[in-house]
């Protein structure tokens, strides 16, 4: 039998591909059949997709037939009739196609199938999508870099981005100065539940739960998260009203007794660690229960909430104060070091009720009555140390008659020193207001010459009943109080003052020494010493400044340009009490001074205590290297003059040469050296 040619073949082949692919039913029934007929060269070809067995044997006593199986599986039989006969080749050939055909049908069931499976898993996701876009919640997933996976439509909602703006970027960008951490034990186990602050498109901050759970591959290994997260704006609020009213005072926004109680034990238990001391001040506000019965409780309240801003005002930031009821407030201090200063804050707060409180064209005045208590002398908690305050301002009430302002501690020992520094300072405010200061002058002398070459202007206390007061005693009470800078001022002045009467007196210019304390030492210095001497017609050369060591520890750079302002008046500066602080060599070559002043502390073991010898000699060498005068304080044997003088100090002071002077001694002692 002649065999098709090749291109018959591929031909017949194609037309089988195609048949399969785009034909169902009966028209691939047919198909088929013709093509097994034209493949066989024969009148009659058909396709038997399903027989019986007897039908198959009917058809092959007719013609030849063949089954088309793959792996066992029939598909149906081809047979072919119209010949007069089919030799082996015609078998051979008829079971190539059924081959053929079975590959073929085999292959387009498996994609059937496999497409059918895709379209299945299509469907599953897009329901599955839809049920996590109808949630209200908000889901999404990232990888474990923190680069978004997918974004449903609650997440839309919620920080109105679309998932094609917002998958791909990392979650930082929604972030409001959260931790930026993502991995840790816990998250890796998931579950994790927490309340953030996230930013939305808009910029709007708000309140989040948000969950964490571990996104995992088939072999269970973390490849990502997946976050759920609900805003919870309100109910933060909602939380935040309820703390402001459980711990907050309606009317003045101050703490209430509750939450001064958990802050002050919080703080109590601070200042037990680091050893330092802590205080209770409890204030009742004088005459307060008069003008509220008078003018009403809309006019108490205004005076309330007034008067707890004049509070906070004159207190540190780390202070504490609370409304306890009605015209009770209470402080707590816990950052000191000694109790007195409570008496100081005290003082400020009374302070802070002198001016007048002007409520609806009232001008009203009130005082407070203040009682201290101490922590650990008094107490060991909150509770304690707040009954004992009150307490102490029932006494303090009693002791100012009811309506004067008094303060009064807890402890009688401590009341009575306080009683006494208050005393102290009410008078040192009447001694500057009443002239009761005055100066007096130590003479400074030339070692090498001997001769009388300036003064030191020390301030003395003349009090009318006490008579004079020891600098010791209310020079340390200006510095902690604030007063030291109207001393300050007034020493400045009272000086200038002197020079000038001395000035008009024929004297030639003499130095004047005055001491300038570190709350002095500000910007504001170098112009009031130039409007000082042009206000007393002083060359430069009459006034000396002294500095203590301590003032020059803080902001350097400010320090110099400071001191760079004042020499340029031609003013000089002394460094004082050399060697007692924590001056830095490097920046003592760049202060413009001309003068190193040894501190007492350091000529009284002259020449006996070596130390003393040994600092003494290493002062005056830096001096020296520096080219800076050095003046001794204290001399007060021959043994020191004599030492001081062989290791080259310049200058010195003391009671072996004469103590401070009143102005017309110093005068005289002054006109009597300069005539030797």
């Amino acid at each position: 039998m002649t065999m098709l040619p090749v291109s018959d073949s591929l031909s017949d082949s194609a037309a089988l591909c195609d048949a399969v692919v785009r034909l169902r039913g009966a028209a691939l029934v047919t198909e088929l059949g013709r093509i097994a007929g034209s493949v066989m060269a024969s009148a009659h070809g058909e396709f038997l997709p399903s027989a019986s067995g007897d039908t198959l044997i009917a058809h092959a006593d007719s013609g030849l037939l063949q089954e088309i199986s793959f792996d066992g599986h029939c598909f149906g039989h081809y047979r072919v009739a119209g010949k007069h006969r089919y030799d082996d080749t015609d078998r051979r050939q008829l079971s190539s196609l059924a081959s053929l055909t079975a590959g073929v049908l085999q292959v387009h069931s498996l994609a059937q199938r496999s497409t059918h499976a895709f379209a299945q898993v299509e469907a599953l996701l897009a329901q599955q999508t839809q049920i996590l876009d109808q949630l209200h919640e908000s889901v999404l997933t990232m990888d474990l870099t923190g680069y978004i996976t997918s974004w449903n439509k609650g997440a839309e909602r919620l920080f109105g981005y679309s998932s094609v703006e917002a998958v791909g970027r990392n979650i930082l960008f929604l972030y409001d100065d959260e931790d930026t951490g993502f991995h840790d034990a816990f998250l890796e186990q998931g579950g994790r539940l927490m309340e953030v602050r996230r930013r939305k498109k808009s910029g709007e901050i708000f309140w989040a739960s948000l969950s964490l759970s571990p996104l995992r591959d088939l072999d269970e290994r973390p490849v990502g998260l997946i976050a759920y997260l609900t805003d919870i704006t309100e109910r933060k609020l909602a939380e935040e009203r309820l703390h402001h009213l459980a711990y907050y005072d309606a009317l003045t926004s101050l703490p209430n007794r509750t939450l001064l109680t958990k802050l002050v034990d919080q703080a109590l238990s601070v200042a037990q660690r680091s050893k330092m001391l802590g205080c209770m001040l409890f204030i009742d506000l004088n005459r307060f229960k008069l003008i509220n019965d008078t003018l009403g409780r809309r006019v108490g309240d205004e005076l309330l909430r007034q008067v707890s801003v004049r509070f906070r005002q004159v207190l540190r930031d780390q202070d504490l104060v609370a409304r306890l009821s009605g015209d009770e407030f209470a402080v707590g201090l816990f950052d000191i070091s000694q109790h007195f200063e409570a008496s100081t804050v005290a003082q400020k707060l009374l302070a802070s009720l002198v001016e007048p409180f002007l409520i609806e064209g009232h001008d009203l005045r009130v005082g407070a009555s203040i009682g201290i208590s101490v922590y650990p002398q008094d107490g060991h908690d909150a509770e304690t140390l707040l009954r004992l305050a009150d307490i102490a301002m029932y006494r303090a009430k009693q002791d100012g008659g009811g309506d004067a302002e008094s303060v009064a501690f807890y402890s009688q020992d401590m009341n009575l020193g306080m009683q006494a520094r208050m005393r102290l300072e009410t008078g040192l405010r009447h001694a500057l207001a009443e002239h009761q200061l005055l100066l007096h002058y130590q003479p400074k002398y030339e070692l090498g010459s001997g001769r009388m070459i300036g003064a030191e202007a020390l301030v003395r206390w003349r009090h009318p009943v006490h008579g004079m007061i020891p600098p010791a005693d209310f020079i340390p009470l200006a510095e902690s109080t604030g007063l030291v800078v109207q001393v300050g001022e007034w020493v400045l002045e009272a000086a200038c003052a002197q020079a000038q009467a001395w000035k008009q007196a024929g004297l030639p210019p003499i130095r004047i020494a005055v001491n300038v304390s570190a709350r002095e030492f500000t910007s504001a210095l170098p112009t009031r010493v130039a409007a000082m001497l042009e206000r007393y017609g002083l060359e430069a050369a009459w006034l000396e400044l002294e500095i203590t060591e301590s003032t020059l520890m803080h902001n350097i750079e400010r320090v110099i340009g400071i001191m760079d302002r004042i020499t340029a008046l031609g003013v000089a500066l002394s460094l004082d009490d050399f060697g007692t602080g924590y001056s830095s060599l490097s920046y003592l070559k760049r202060f413009p001074i001309d003068t190193l002043k040894i501190d007492r502390s350091f000529t009284t073991g002259i020449p006996s205590d070596a130390s003393d010898c040994a600092i003494a000699t290493t002062i005056i060498s830096i001096a020296q290297q520096l080219h800076h005068k050095v003046i001794a304080e204290g001399v007060e044997t021959a043994e020191q003059m004599a030492f001081l003088k062989s290791s080259g100090c310049d200058e010195v002071q003391g009671y072996l040469f004469s103590r401070p002077l009143a102005a017309e001694d110093f005068e005289r002692v002054l006109r009597l050296n300069w005539n030797l």
